[in-house]
């Protein structure tokens, strides 16, 4: 499992100092850790979104891929998590977000990995993977292979 490079920054606000993070995936994982026990496979640096929005979010301070799931089951209705909404409100954020990775659960149909749909749309990025739940051991090894094609 890899760690994710995570700094402070020393021009906070109010003595609230956002974190930096150059890693080279970013996720967003519920409290089920489903995302996260994907993330954790792949032999990448990442960092995680923090889980509750009244955290401080992160600041990415390099090209990266965001990886998340879909909220809302088949209504699709909020789809894309909150904490992931206030990260990519950072203007930073969004101009270094380069793919978006989703994770979902096929029973929900049409919605299935919608919120990846809906990111790469607004930020026009691609979407790069979909997997379902946790993923599966060749959805990782597809996942790392294609990262290594992407960022070459």
């Amino acid at each position: 499992m890899t760690t994710p490079t995570i700094s402070r920054n020393v021009r906070g606000r109010a003595g609230v100092e956002p974190l930096e993070t150059d890693a080279s995936l970013i996720y967003f994982s519920s409290a089920s850790d489903n995302t996260h026990r994907f993330v954790s496979k792949l032999p990448v640096r990442s960092a995680r979104i923090p889980l509750l929005t009244s955290e401080d979010t992160l600041r990415a301070v390099s090209p990266f891929v965001l990886v998340l799931p879909t909220y809302g089951g088949t209504s699709g209705k909020g789809a894309v998590p909150r904490q992931v909404i206030k990260f990519l409100n950072v203007e930073g954020n969004r101009r270094l977000l380069r793919g978006v990775i989703g994770a979902g659960n096929t029973n929900f149909g049409d919605t299935y990995c919608l919120a990846a749909d809906i990111i790469a749309a607004k930020c026009n990025v691609p979407v790069l993977y979909r997997f379902e739940l946790m993923g599966t051991s060749e959805d990782v090894d597809r996942v790392t292979q294609g990262l290594e094609e992407f960022w070459t």
